[in-house]
């Protein structure tokens, strides 16, 4: 029996939870419950024959004699990486209380301003291993290099139009609480931040499997109605976010099979 450790955003809770529910290779889906893992639970009960269990902690799950792929997953509230410190200590804190009973753990994170840049030492060397999505030989940035296909192709849009808000699933559901509440909101307020987006001209659309062109601009409307901003759209992926499963799995099979 081998178990996988997920640990991610909310804003990358439906692209996991479409990896998920189209992997034959699961045979159990542990969701760590809180206000924050509503969403993903209620996208991935829609989406899968296996009924998720619910857990306090990943400490509730009991490992079964099954020869499938179980997994444990926690949700942490988005919008941490406005403070960088808060968001390497959330994520370091879930991977210090997941470690006990999984395998090994991937996060559903980028650089995210530098705050995991050594994300292998999140934990102690003598414990699971941790996976970060990779852009080629470097990690993601961050959820829009994930979605957008690479540094390269982040790059090439900011250069096109520098001031450029990047619409992902994650960003179309949660844009409020990330620029409207929280400590976003108690630093600059609706009026700052208008002068802060002053620059901003566009609203890109990154459609992929999990929201399509037509569910990104809904829920984005009223955001660039606010800033003022123009609609654009190129496709996005889910290309690296798979890579990084299939390289989990493989991490987590090798230490299954060597008895560990």
């Amino acid at each position: 029996m081998a178990v996988l450790g997920i640990i991610t955003c909310q804003i990358l809770e439906r692209e996991f939870a479409h990896l998920l529910a189209n992997d034959p290779e699961i045979s159990m889906i542990g969701i760590i419950g809180d206000e924050y893992s509503q969403e993903f639970s209620k996208t991935l009960e829609l989406k899968t024959t296996i009924r998720p269990k619910s857990l306090a902690s990943a400490a509730e799950h009991a490992p079964t004699s099954s020869d499938g792929l179980e997994v444990i997953v926690r949700v942490i509230k988005v919008g941490l990486h406005s403070v960088i410190p808060d968001l390497r200590n959330g994520v370091r804190q879930a991977a210090i209380a997941m470690e006990p009973y999984v395998d090994t753990i991937l996060l559903g994170y980028g650089l995210c301003g530098n705050a995991l840049k050594d994300y292998e030492e999140l934990l102690p060397a003598s414990v699971v291993p941790v996976i970060l999505p990779m852009d080629g030989d470097h990690p993601v940035d961050d959820c829009i290099g994930l979605t957008i296909g690479g540094r390269e192709n982040y790059y090439e849009e900011q250069c096109r139009v520098a001031g450029t808000m990047f619409i992902t699933s994650g960003f179309s559901r949660h844009w409020k609480t990330l620029l409207h509440e929280g400590r976003t909101a108690e630093r600059y307020g609706i009026k700052m931040m208008k002068r802060l987006m002053a620059s901003y001209q566009r609203s890109l659309l990154l459609p992929t499997a999990v929201a399509t062109e037509h569910e990104l601009a809904s829920g984005s409307q009223e955001f660039s109605e606010i800033y003022g901003l123009r609609t654009e759209v190129r496709p996005g992926t889910l290309d690296i976010l798979e890579k990084a499963w299939n390289s989990a799995k493989q991490v987590v099979r090798r230490i299954d099979s060597s008895g560990k």
